[in-house]
């Protein structure tokens, strides 16, 4: 797992160097295809079969992870990195809402009072960090977070109907390319060159080996555990953020980013 938030970070440092060179759509449709492409021979490799009994669910969790992604590449794109990757990985929070009003299970104290507190440092970070044109790429940014919440519902859901993750993450990575190429269609197409290809390869390299590593460290280590360790991808860019592009954050923003993730971590304590 630390591994794979290391290789979040440094996707989330290529996909801010490119955002000078594509658009949002480019930068994740070259995204998703690498981890399309590497699927998929793992599949025709092993002889899997991408018939699923639950096509619509892996098709909600694959529109809603394709939003998401695009929203939060938005939010790296416009604001310092930490701050950006903070506020998408507020779906902890996201997802505790979700399983009380679809799932209907009874949240504990202990999980309402580590939502609380999450809201409460997202608001606190809004407040200082932002001058009044990052406002809007903010509140894209927690809601990326909205939507990841939101497709780790459907994947908790696919998991208990018994789908492979290879699967899932086929489907995501499938309708995520299509869609993204679809909005490339109808809004630039940014030359390749030796120059810039350096930043895709990274940048989809950098993602799906996080995702394989992620996806071992849950099927191998304790969920808990893993889970809380995830939250050093904003740690790992952090500094990022601070050797590349100077970016200083006051105490206050700091204290914010320490609640939210100290709820992330409580959040997932408290869930079954």
């Amino acid at each position: 797992m630390l591994l794979a938030s290391l290789l979040f970070a440094c996707m989330g440092v290529f996909v801010k160097l490119g955002a000078a060179q594509f658009s949002t759509a480019e930068l994740v449709f070259y995204r998703c295809l690498v981890g399309f492409l590497v699927i998929g021979v793992v599949v025709l490799m092993r002889g899997g079969s991408l018939r699923s009994p639950v096509l619509g669910k892996q098709f909600s969790r694959a529109i809603a992870g394709t939003g998401s992604l695009m929203l939060y590449f938005y939010a790296i794109a416009h604001l310092p990195l930490a701050t950006a990757v903070t506020l998408n990985y507020t779906s902890p929070l996201f997802l505790a809402l979700f399983t009380t009003i679809w799932l209907h299970e009874r949240p504990s104290r202990a999980l309402l009072a580590a939502v609380a507190l999450g809201f409460v440092g997202i608001v606190i970070l809004l407040q200082p960090t932002f001058s009044r044109e990052q406002w809007f790429a903010g509140l894209i940014g927690l809601a990326s977070g909205f939507g990841a919440g939101f497709a780790y519902l459907n994947v908790r859901m696919l998991g208990e109907a018994g789908e492979p993750e290879w699967r899932t993450v086929f489907y995501f990575s499938l309708i995520a390319t299509v869609a993204a190429g679809i909005w490339m269609a109808f809004d630039r197409f940014s030359p390749i060159h030796w120059r810039n290809v350096w930043i895709l390869l990274g940048m989809g390299s950098c993602a799906t080996a996080a995702q394989l590593a992620m996806t071992r460290a849950y099927r191998k280590g304790r969920t808990l555990a893993v889970a809380g360790l995830a939250y050093s991808t904003v740690l790992c860019s952090s500094l990022f953020g601070m050797l590349l592009w100077g970016d200083r954050l006051g105490i206050t923003s700091w204290c914010a980013i320490a609640l939210i993730i100290g709820s992330g971590v409580l959040t997932i304590r408290s869930g079954r």
